[in-house]
């Protein structure tokens, strides 16, 4: 798949991050800081000036007590359904290419991600609840804190997301896994990340 091809799907993504937002009663600056991210950028995110990362679309899902897939405008009818290798179509974001691989609304959500050599890898991301993953192919440097741990095929790792933690590929060609986290239904940030900066508690 070319990268053109891969990017195909994101036009929904600007009108959904705004409405949920909207619908978060959260203005574009608290949103943004509870993410991590300046106000300009989201701005920019939401009217489709800028794409999203996996790790970005993360962010706010928790921000917004929603599922990454919700984020990006995908329903599924059957929240107990069993997902099909032929059914999960490819979603782009921020170079990364990602397949949902579990139904939406549940306390944790499964993807199966690739991360192609070179993206992503100065983000560090800290936020609630807890990740795993498990490679399927290629090798993957895992920064956790201050350790950097290298994972190759059928090596996995489970950690808490307050660790500061970065994901890489190491090789030319990228690197697929499993990966799964949990997710904070909360539907206001102040309640699963506490208060934005230069607010009064």
């Amino acid at each position: 798949m070319s990268s053109s091809e891969a990017f195909t799907e994101l036009p929904s993504v600007a009108p959904q991050l705004r409405a949920l937002r909207r619908r978060a009663s959260l203005t574009l600056e608290a949103a943004a800081a509870a993410a991590g991210l300046s106000a300009a950028h989201l701005s920019r995110l939401e009217t489709g000036q800028r794409q999203p990362s996996l790790p970005m679309l993360l962010a706010l899902a928790r921000v917004y007590g929603t599922t990454v897939s919700e984020l990006l405008g995908e329903t599924v009818v059957d929240r107990d359904s069993v997902v099909r290798a032929a059914d999960m179509e490819p979603t782009a974001a921020g170079g990364w290419t990602y397949y949902q691989a579990g139904a939406p609304g549940r306390g944790m959500q499964a993807l199966r991600v690739r991360v192609p050599h070179g993206s992503q890898g100065d983000i560090v991301r800290v936020h609630p609840g807890e990740e795993w993953l498990y490679v399927l192919r290629g090798r993957l440097r895992l920064r956790l804190g201050d350790t950097t741990h290298g994972l190759g095929p059928g090596d996995s790792a489970h950690f808490d997301s307050l660790t500061p933690h970065r994901i890489a590929a190491q090789d030319p060609d990228g690197v697929e896994l499993l990966f799964v986290h949990t997710l904070l239904q909360s539907p206001t940030a102040a309640l699963c990340l506490g208060p934005t900066p230069g607010e009064t508690p």
